[in-house]
């Protein structure tokens, strides 16, 4: 149920997830198959338009989140908080304001244009001291054993071919009693195996995607606990895959909670 159909193609899946933030990362507003950007987070996931307005451009320009992590729970003052797979950073740096100056903000991406564009946004921000970003993937993250308080997670677990492997990452990172702030993609019915096996889908966020009650089940048996979703976003409205899948299958965003138990 979690893991990829074994006839996924996962190195042509992970060169054009790769690909494709990439391209965000260069030129944001030139067009994909999800929204980006302030304007988007505001109107669409209910982000505030006053902290976003007093992020540098650098990293609200390039947001492309399908949720809104952040309105899961409070991030308490000294926290360790990590970003998984923080793109250009813009919930990073809000999780940063959000932690203090005695907490930490470490944010992880695969990708050199994200994280070149994370780093200068906080640079901009004046968050360096409290703001670290490091290379890596979301199977290996490149953090302590129970060293993180929080972690917050926008729009990418639908991506990992193997989510349990990612959420017990996850897990490993946290401390007992830490909290996961997750926002993904979540759909209204399971897909049929062949749609599974679409790497060009799981390109587009559809092909990886679980229903809610798959996902809740998922991060329960992986060692987290009192997994619950705690909003719903239509992230995807207004974009091509909305209009491709329109009356087929309803896929959108989903604030979820879970606790390390």
């Amino acid at each position: 149920m979690s893991r990829c159909p074994l006839v996924l193609d996962t190195i042509y899946l992970n060169r054009q997830v790769r690909a494709t933030y990439e391209r965000v990362a260069r030129a944001p507003t030139s067009g994909f198959h999800f929204h980006t950007g302030a304007a988007y987070a505001v109107r669409q996931l209910g982000y505030d338009a006053a902290e976003l307005a007093a992020l540098p451009d650098a990293c609200t320009e390039r947001f492309s989140g399908v949720g809104n992590p952040l309105r899961i729970g409070t991030i308490p003052a000294g926290a360790v908080v990590l970003d998984h797979a923080c793109g250009a950073g813009m919930d990073l740096l809000l999780a940063a304001r959000a932690a203090g100056p005695e907490g930490r903000a470490i944010g992880v991406d695969l990708t050199p244009g994200m994280r070149a564009s994370a780093l200068r946004a906080a640079a901009q921000a004046r968050l360096l001291d409290r703001v670290q970003l490091h290379e890596g993937t979301f199977e290996d993250l490149p953090a302590d054993d129970a060293s993180v308080d929080v972690v917050i997670s926008n729009g990418v677990l639908n991506l990992a071919p193997d989510k349990p492997r990612v959420i017990g990452e996850i897990v490993r990172v946290l401390r007992p009693g830490g909290t996961l702030f997750l926002a993904d993609v979540v759909l209204d019915r399971e897909l049929a195996q062949a749609a599974r096996a679409n790497a060009d889908l799981w390109a587009s966020c559809i092909g990886g995607a679980l229903t809610e009650a798959m996902l809740l089940q998922l991060l329960e048996e992986c060692g987290l606990s009192e997994a619950q979703v705690t909003e719903r976003f239509e992230c995807f409205a207004g974009t091509d895959v909305d209009r491709k899948f329109h009356g087929h299958l309803h896929a959108y965003g989903a604030n979820v909670l879970a606790i390390k138990r």
